[in-house]
């Protein structure tokens, strides 16, 4: 089973990832971007780097990571418990103010080879706790986009949910992120063993 933690940064994705760590410790934990060698490069330009590039070029940036992940990492590792910081959720959803987003969902369908999770465990946060917490981080290119843009891509990553059950089959459990870490973890828990 393939399981994708979404949400914007601050929401203790990687919190509950940490966690399942010890419950599932034959599990095999990647994220987006950045899950593979080829990942942790494009990783490093996408979010690190001063290189100024277009919109259309960060997207196929992402589904250059996204295809070689699932081509290189995911497919050897179907018969296992798959646990991703992000997947092509967040993709369609960070980039759906500037491209259709059924071409967005067609371009992913390429990128993964038709690849995609069956539960998806997403985190929302309230304004203030975002800012809360984004303030006490060294933020990259993308967190110094502002606590608007988060908002902004909170609603979006709601609204791609929303799109892709009309696409694809996959059970969705919503979080409120201000719940206490042990209250999230049962509940995530109880949601993958399901």
């Amino acid at each position: 089973m393939y399981i994708a933690f979404e949400g914007v940064d601050c929401v203790g994705k990687s919190t509950q990832i940490e966690l399942l760590k010890k419950h599932f410790p034959d599990a095999f934990f990647t994220k987006e971007p950045g899950g593979s060698e080829l990942g942790m490069y494009l990783r490093k330009i996408l979010l690190e780097s001063k290189i100024q590039f277009s919109k259309k070029a960060e997207l196929l940036l992402f589904l250059a990571d996204r295809a070689n992940l699932i081509d290189m990492y995911l497919a050897q590792n179907k018969n296992k418990l798959i646990i991703s910081d992000r997947s092509f959720i967040s993709n369609m959803a960070y980039a759906r103010c500037d491209f259709d987003q059924n071409i967005l969902f067609e371009l992913n369908v390429f990128a993964t080879s038709g690849v995609f999770p069956q539960k998806v465990v997403f985190l929302y946060g309230s304004k203030e706790l975002i800012t809360q917490r984004l303030s006490k981080k060294d933020l990259d290119s993308i967190e110094q986009r502002g606590i608007e843009f988060f908002l902004n891509t909170q609603k979006a990553l709601e609204e791609t949910l929303d799109f892709l059950q009309t696409k694809i089959d996959m059970k969705i459990l919503k979080l409120d992120a201000s719940l206490s870490i042990e209250n999230l973890h049962e509940k995530i828990k109880e949601f993958i063993d399901d």
